[in-house]
């Protein structure tokens, strides 16, 4: 007989919730110690470059706070150094930020457990270390807002002081390639992109993608070798993908989490 624990309403009770709010909180914390590394020089290089580039400190952080997108931040004050126009500075931030349509495609199935504003909250921080980090959560124990949103909590606040202490004390840092700053964001993207390799058809989507995104890059150009390449890469997967099997509204449901659920049960009765 099916428990009220393998239903996938459960998730929804209030016992799974107080179960499991605190230790999604506490792994959300953990898991974005790491990237903490990658984004203070980053962020830091970002605050510099845009005082340096002719923005007021107050410029900086509302562009910070509300566009909230390092790669297309980066582009748009390189390319308001070059006196292009508004249209092409905005289409050129829209190349680069498409990825996060693909990104918002593939995890917004995975919030079920999420409500209406929830996920627009959650779709807002979705950057590339929070859609990995999501995307490994939901594979393993299931992806609840507790962990998502302090996950991404400490990215933004470290993102947004990083780029106030770079704005402030910027100018110590001539030359940050110097020291090896700029290389430690694409390392730890790569580590992101190895996490992966257990997938169907990774290597597949792998080569596919940067392929693309190689011959985009020498062909057309940046940044649109990053949305190319990403889209080749998506075309690739959803060839390659199997249809979902009927009949098994469950199979999104982690089984460590049915297991999990059903010892709860188990102690609740005792009780």
């Amino acid at each position: 007989m099916t428990s009220q624990f393998d239903r996938p309403q459960f998730h929804r009770t209030s016992s799974y919730n107080n179960r499991y709010f605190s230790r999604d909180i506490k792994d959300g914390l953990r898991d974005a110690l790491p990237i903490m590394a990658a984004i203070v020089p980053f962020g830091a290089v970002f605050g510099a470059v845009a005082i340096d580039s002719g923005l007021s400190f107050l410029e900086m952080l509302v562009t910070s706070l509300s566009i909230y997108a390092a790669a297309s931040q980066y582009v748009m004050i390189d390319l308001m150094g070059q006196t292009l126009p508004v249209w092409s500075i905005v289409l050129a931030v829209f190349a680069v930020n498409f990825r996060h349509v693909l990104y918002s495609a593939s995890i917004g199935r995975k919030m079920t457990l999420f409500s209406p504003l929830q996920k627009a909250c959650a779709f807002f921080l979705l950057v590339d270390p929070q859609f990995a980090a999501s995307e490994t959560r939901a594979a393993t124990v299931g992806l609840r807002p507790a962990y998502y949103f302090s996950y991404a909590a400490v990215i933004y606040i470290t993102w947004i002081a990083s780029n106030c202490v770079g704005a402030l004390f910027g100018s110590l840092i001539e030359n940050p390639a110097t020291y090896g700053l700029d290389f430690i964001l694409p390392l730890y993207f790569t580590g992101l992109v190895a996490g992966f390799h257990k997938r169907p058809n990774f290597i597949l989507v792998l080569l596919v993608s940067g392929g693309v995104a190689l011959l985009t890059y020498f062909t057309i150009g940046s940044p649109w070798h990053i949305t190319l390449g990403g889209i080749a890469g998506l075309i690739v997967a959803a060839a390659q993908s199997r249809p979902p099997q009927k009949n098994n509204p469950e199979r999104n449901i982690p089984e460590n989490t049915h297991q999990e659920g059903t010892a709860l049960e188990e102690s609740t009765a005792n009780a």
